[in-house]
Order: structure tokens, then sequence, then C-alpha cells
């Protein structure tokens, strides 16, 4: 499937005919510029992260217990673990294992480089395998790969990260016969920052509509387990988390049932989370781990409960996609965006990829919540950006359900910059409903860094 076959008209068409359309916006991270279906008129979903984890003991010879995390599992008819000599492989290439011992051993490999980490894994159990190892470790920086040590055939596969690798080596190197046994599995919840957005998830600005901030809105995507035929197994990627949003916008539309695709759109992407439930600022998974911004999860990671009563809406008529966006059916349907930014769509985010100049949008919110409401807003402006709002209050009543407010956008300097990212909320007592806000400053039509 083309970067482009998910934004054909026949998806607009849908939308129109009151049809919601979610979809994932592919497992090419944590490079930027890489999502797929980045059309306004469809909800773009990142994958992120739960809170179950899969500790596995490793317990050298020296008693000393390293945990690392695995799907190992031994069959009724197995034996119990038992200690196994350890050997260092280096990386475990051909090269690194050509002459080492490793039939019946378990064998410790380090990856350092960061690559297709999918493909190391699979090219490093290839090599233990074939040699007759008996079990692997493998220390690589932090990866959402978990999954693949199903595909172990029986013997423990686990994942370490470097620090660990290191203390394991230098166990090896300490001893004259190092030995280690590998438990199984356990499963635990509860015991790790969650969510955060998973390392392969696609990353914006969206290459094709850059004035639509994407993706939309980030669900669980990592572990998850899914029926395959006729088993279930564990599965990772933008395709585990968009069925998450689309039974999110199903509940809610049983609940809301005369609300609009925009309308449920609004709600996730509005009440969505920024923090854990520590308070502690959702992360992405990246070189190096860093705090999650809209790029990673658009509005932030899914609150079903918050979507069901969102406070306020960001309604669009479907017609209204028609006016920013010309979409001819030819070998390939594609949507073209017209001379009128995106920008003015009533979209709950705003992203402005060339700001050179003082400007202006207008947004539109509709009162779902107490008839009788007043919300102020409050306004993060991103780096090198002045925003402000006007009216700053609004006020809602039985003859004023909606409200239409402006954003004037104004650079702070005249450089060549790159995307920050900001928000605005309106709040009261009962509600949060918050946009991100992405803006690039610029003065030429290039972005790449210059020496």
């Amino acid at each position: 499937m083309t970067q482009y076959m998910m934004e054909l008209t026949s998806c607009l068409h849908a939308v129109q005919n009151g049809i919601t359309v979610v979809s994932a916006g592919g497992n090419g991270g944590p490079r930027p510029q890489v999502l797929f279906n980045t059309a306004p008129w469809v909800i773009t979903v990142a994958a992120s992260k739960i809170d179950r984890s899969f500790p596995t003991t490793i317990t050298l010879g020296n008693k000393q217990t390293l945990i690392g995390q695995s799907l190992y599992y031994m069959l009724k008819n197995e034996s119990n673990s038992r200690f196994h000599t350890l050997v260092n492989g280096g990386n475990c290439s051909r090269e690194a294992l050509n002459g080492t011992n490793i039939k019946g051993n378990v064998v410790l490999c380090i990856e350092m480089t960061f690559g297709s980490t999918v493909k190391n894994f699979e090219d490093v159990f290839a090599n233990v395998h074939s040699g007759g190892a008996s079990g692997l470790i493998l220390a690589l920086y932090t990866t959402d790969i978990l999954a693949s040590t199903e595909q172990c055939q029986g013997i423990p596969c686990v994942l370490i990260d470097i620090d660990i690798g290191f203390q394991v080596l230098t166990y090896i190197g300490s001893q004259r016969s190092p030995i280690a046994k590998i438990k199984p599995t356990s499963s635990v919840t509860g015991q790790v920052l969650a969510p955060k957005v998973a390392m392969f998830s696609s990353r914006g600005p969206s290459i094709k509509y850059p004035t639509i901030l994407k993706p939309d809105i980030a669900a669980p995507g990592v572990n998850i387990l899914a029926a395959t035929k006729d088993v279930y197994v564990f599965s990772s990627g933008t395709s585990m988390a968009t069925p998450h949003v689309a039974g999110v916008v199903a509940l809610i539309k049983a609940l809301h049932p005369q609300w609009s695709h925009a309308a449920l759109k609004s709600a996730i992407v509005t009440s969505a989370s920024t923090k854990d439930e520590h308070g502690v600022p959702i992360l992405a998974e990246a070189l190096p781990r860093k705090v999650a911004d809209p790029f990673d999860y658009g509005g932030g990671n899914i609150n079903p409960n918050g979507a069901a009563d969102p406070g306020l809406i960001y309604d669009i008529d479907p017609r209204e996609y028609n006016k920013f966006f010309e979409c001819q059916i030819k070998k390939y349907e594609i949507c073209n965006i017209t001379t009128k930014p995106a920008y003015h769509l009533n979209l709950p985010s705003i992203s402005i990829p060339e700001l050179r100049h003082p400007t202006k949008v207008e947004r539109t919110v509709t009162n779902v919540g107490k008839v009788d409401a007043v919300y102020r807003s409050d306004i993060q402006s991103p780096l090198g950006v002045k925003i402000r709002v006007e009216p700053a209050t609004l006020v809602f009543n039985a003859t004023k359900k909606v409200h239409t407010f402006k954003v004037s956008i104004k650079p702070l300097w005249k450089v060549q910059g790159d995307y920050s990212f900001g928000s605005l909320t309106w709040y009261n007592e009962q509600h949060t409903v918050r946009i991100p806000i992405a803006v690039r400053i610029t003065i030429q039509d290039f972005y790449a860094d210059v020496a």
C-alpha cells in the first residue's frame, strides 16, 4: 500500500457520508516525516507503550541476578531452568562467532550500532541458533521488538539494555568458567512508566500536508495480544493502536449518535493525556529518549473517558474539505492542497510550517457540556512565537452554544528556524480542552540545516 492510498477520495466520501475513518500512521519511526495517511479527514494514529512488562531473570554464577525482557516460557514437559556455560559472542555476526564454541551455551551479544532492530535481532538469533546455542542474551539500545523473542523456537532469548550487557560482559571476563541461568518470563503491570510513544511509531510532520498537524492521537500499540488465524500472539505496530481508537470512536458514537466525524475526532484529540498517572510528561522512545511532542503523538495519548465528555468540540462541515483540497481520480487518486492554507480548517490543532509574518487563524467551538459554562484560555506559545487569543474568555448559555475566536500568531525572530510546539487550552472546573500547536519560523524556501 502506497503512502497515498488511504488518502483517496473514497475516504473523503466516507467521511462526508457520516463514516469515521481511522488510519495507522505507519511504523517508520523514530525518523521524522515518515507518516502515512495524513489527510485531514482521517484520524491518524501513533503507537504508545502500556504499563505491562515481561521481566525475565538472568542469574549469573556468582549469584548476581539481572533483569531483562522476554516472552520466554517453558512447556509442561520441559525441565526446570539450569545453568549453562556463558560465552561472549561480541555482536554475534558470523565473523564474530567464527571460532567460538557456542553449542549448548548461553551467548551474550552486544549490539552497539542502531539500524533495523528487528532485522538485527533476526540475524543474531539465526547465527546463534545455527551454532546450537542454548540461549541468547542480547544487549541493545531500548527498542520495541519484544514480540520477536516469541520466534526463538523454544530457547530463551532475553533483551537487556547496554548497561546490563556490560555487567554481564564484566562477569564473563572475571571468571574462568562463567555460567548463567535464565528463568521463564513473568507478566507484570503497573511497575513501569507508561505510556510512552513507541520507537517504531512514525513521526510528523506530514510531507504532503504540512499545514495539517499529524499524527492526531496515540494509542496502545506495543505487545498487544491479538488474534492471528486460530491463535493469539503478541504484536506491535500502529496497526495494533488503530483498533483501540476505532473502538473508542464507536463507544463515543453510541453515546452521542448525532456527532459528526469531526466532532468525534475533536473529542479524542482535545481530551488526550500529555502526562502519565504520576504527572510525568509522556516520553517518546527515540535517539535519545525525549519528552514527546505533537509530531510524536498529536494531541497526546488517548483518554476514552475524557473523550466521552469533552466539554467543547471543534466541528467541521465535511463539505468544507472541498474548499481546501482538490481530489482527482487518476491512476492513483491524489488529493492536492489548494492555495488556501489548510490551517484555516476548523481542526483541533494548528500547524504553520512557514511563519514569516504575523498570521491569524479562526477556530469555532461548540459547547456540548453544561448549557451555562464559562471557559478561559491558557496559551503555551511555541519558542520564538507570540500567540494571542481574542476573546480570552468564552461564555456559553442556552442561546449562545457556539463561539468563534481568533488566534494571532507572531514570529519574534527573523531566522530560518525549526518547528517548536505549544498549545491552546480552554478550561473551566469540569473540562480541559487542549489543542496542540506546531510552528516553524522561516525566511527562505529551504528547511535543511545550513553550515
